[in-house]
């Protein structure tokens, strides 16, 4: 039960407060994107509210889950402080209002297969009508960073807790205004598609003694394996390259950081990866990967997307071309692969071949072949057609779907507070 009542916040005298149980079966709507049915289960809260107040009085509730309707599946650990809840809570009888409720960003790391710890949501109700107002919980949205479940009651709801009313100093207003009980009451980044740039020839090297070469940025449509089913997205990349003694450096860019970070992300727990694609007079690929973030992500910061770099050591010569090839994202002991539909070529050097180069092999000069499909999917969040913009390289964009996923798959779970 929960302790502590909730206080009056416009100078009313302290009174008992009354906490009160209810259960009730619910159904949950995953994103769409995440391609998976509504899905039951049963919520059981406590609200918690003045036992008496007054007319004019704005007073504070409490929703504390006892239960959520959910259990963190066998798919992922969901990080600390990645979860937060809002709803809705019905106040009815003498007075009819709506009450937001939210609850912090606040929960522990929760285990795969461990139950949902959702925080306690508060909201206020600015009382107009003597009498007595019953309070009954309604809908409530799971925001598992930036993915929104949206769980609603599949049946009548008992009211939870009452607050007599007296009509002492009067008093006229209303109640407190119906809120949005799809809003998950934070804002949550909407990445949006990165419109395709002007063509421009791709460049290529001149062989009078140009030593950096820049690519063109190229709208790749990808398709991903995910752990929820294969999705499509299309993201801005550019290749450039560096000569150093016949080999090239290269670098891919990521042109854009796709989104804020909804919550806190730990240090070394995304890596990404990519074969480039060679054409043209030679053929193979190379790898080339991107660092670890190196420090922690706070809620809100800014994503930075790494460069990807590695060295292209060429086994042809004329005119060779790079396109970006398979991406792989590796985050948090999973793994995301995702293919280009299409070949777009980025850059075309001129090339004089190596001893060891890589015309004919697989992946020589620097690179490899890590880049291959994994069956169990991974990370990726991605749009829902050829415009959305890939987040599978926006670090936490990318594991955001994956940690939903996390609150998607409802089952009657053991009691826990």
């Amino acid at each position: 039960m929960l302790v502590g009542g909730a206080g009056m916040l416009l100078g009313l005298a302290a009174v008992p407060a009354q906490a009160a149980e209810v259960s009730y079966r619910t159904e949950c709507v995953p994103p769409a994107i995440s391609g998976l049915p509504p899905v039951q289960g049963t919520t059981t809260v406590d609200i918690s509210a003045p036992a008496t107040a007054k007319v004019g009085d704005e007073v504070e509730v409490v929703w504390t889950f006892v239960q959520a309707a959910s259990k963190n599946p066998d798919i992922v650990d969901l990080p600390a402080n990645s979860v937060q809840p809002s709803g809705t809570l019905k106040a009815a009888g003498a007075q009819v209002a709506d009450i937001a409720m939210q609850g912090p960003r606040e929960n522990p790391p929760i285990p795969k297969g461990a139950a949902m710890v959702l925080s306690d949501m508060k909201g206020t109700l600015k009382l107009t009508t003597p009498g007595a107002v019953t309070l009954t919980p309604d809908a409530y949205t799971i925001n598992a960073m930036s993915t929104d479940t949206q769980c609603a009651p599949q049946e009548a709801v008992k009211s939870a807790a009452t607050i007599n009313v007296t009509p002492e100093d009067g008093g006229s207003g209303t109640g407190s205004p119906t809120p949005d009980p799809t809003q998950s009451g934070s804002a949550t980044p909407t990445p949006t598609a990165t419109p395709p740039g002007t063509p421009s020839p791709t460049p290529t090297a001149t062989g009078t003694g140009q030593t950096d070469f820049t690519g063109k940025e190229v709208q790749v449509p990808y398709e991903c394996k995910t752990p929820i089913g294969d999705k499509n997205a299309t993201s801005p990349v550019q290749i450039n390259a560096r000569n150093n003694g016949g080999s090239f450096d290269l670098t891919v860019q990521f042109k854009k950081s796709v989104m804020d970070s909804p919550a806190e992300i730990p240090k070394d727990s995304v890596k990404p990866s990519m074969e480039v694609v060679l054409g043209g007079a030679d053929t193979g690929t190379v790898h080339v990967e991107g660092p670890t973030n190196a420090e922690p992500i706070k809620a809100g910061d800014p994503i930075e997307i790494p460069d990807l770099t590695g060295t292209y050591k060429p086994g042809a010569s004329g005119e060779s071309t790079l396109s970006p090839g398979v991406l792989t994202i590796e985050a948090l002991g999973t793994t995301t692969t995702c293919t280009p539909a299409k070949t777009e070529v980025s850059l075309t050097l001129d090339t004089t071949g190596q001893p060891g180069g890589a015309s004919g092999g697989s992946a020589s000069g620097g690179s490899s072949s890590s880049g291959g499909t994994t069956p169990d999917g991974g990370l990726a969040e991605t749009g829902a057609d050829d415009q959305g913009t890939l987040q599978a390289l926006g670090l936490v964009a990318g594991t955001a779907v994956l940690l939903g996923a996390a609150v998607f798959t409802f089952l009657p779970g053991r009691r826990a507070r």
